[in-house]
This record gives C-alpha cells, sequence and structure tokens, in this order.
C-alpha cells in the first residue's frame, strides 16, 4: 500500500487519460483498501 498513493497531481496525470468516473472509482476503492488495512493492522496489533 505504501506504492500506492492519493495525490492531486496523480488525478491530474490520470484526467489526461482515464475519465473523471473512473478516477472517482480509482480513488476510492485505494482509499477504501488503505482504510481497511489500515484497521486491520490496528486491530491484530
Amino acid at each position: 500500500m505504501s506504492v500506492i498513493g492519493l495525490s492531486l497531481p496523480e488525478a491530474i496525470i490520470l484526467r489526461k487519460v482515464l475519465t473523471l468516473k473512473l478516477i472517482l472509482a480509482f480513488f476510492g476503492v485505494v482509499a477504501t483498501g488503505i482504510l481497511i488495512v489500515g484497521y486491520v493492522f490496528n486491530w491484530i496489533m
């Protein structure tokens, strides 16, 4: 997860290739994954 991050420059670069709907889906999936992994690590430790 540390390699994939959410940033404004990334969104600007992706905007040239993807539609807004796909960018929002990507950011939603990545953010959800980061949150789930964080909660799992906190639950384990």
